[in-house]
């Protein structure tokens, strides 16, 4: 059998290719907080973007001065999807230097949610590690119906 050699040449330009890919990319990074970060930001004038669904939002949420509900997900027959109009939605709600705190039930949606937003530009957009569950768990302030 004989062996195929790739020119010296051509092996550049992938690596090319992924470094402008790479560049092109956001490159922010989420970042990801304890409660008791996201409850002295949320006290210091942060917004809290409650991103679970209305249902659940309207059993219980984190009582705090600013709080909005825009869910992250739909319920279809299916089972939940991701909205194709949080973005918009986020955005016609707050500008992208909004300071946020992100939650969700558990804190793993809102760590999707807060990715689409740190993509999308935001540049003060936290998300709560444990969530809504760990927020109640620690006796922090919530508001029920």
């Amino acid at each position: 059998m004989g062996s195929f050699v790739i020119p010296r040449g051509l092996l550049i330009v992938p690596v090319l290719l992924f470094l402008l890919f790479v560049s092109s990319s956001s490159g922010a990074e989420v970042v990801t907080i304890d409660i008791y970060k996201a409850k002295a930001l949320l006290d210091s004038g942060y917004t809290y973007l409650d991103v679970r669904s209305k249902n659940q939002f309207k059993d219980g949420h984190v009582d705090t001065n600013k709080i909005l509900n825009i869910p992250f997900m739909l319920t279809a027959p299916g089972g939940r999807l991701r909205d194709p109009a949080f973005l918009d939605n986020v955005l016609s709600a707050f500008s992208k230097d909004a300071q946020l705190v992100v939650g969700y039930q558990s804190g793993v949606r809102s760590l999707n949610a807060t990715t689409r937003l740190v993509n999308a530009g935001f540049t003060h957009a936290f998300n709560m590690d444990g969530g809504y569950v760990a927020w109640v768990e620690n006796g922090f302030p919530v508001k029920k119906p």
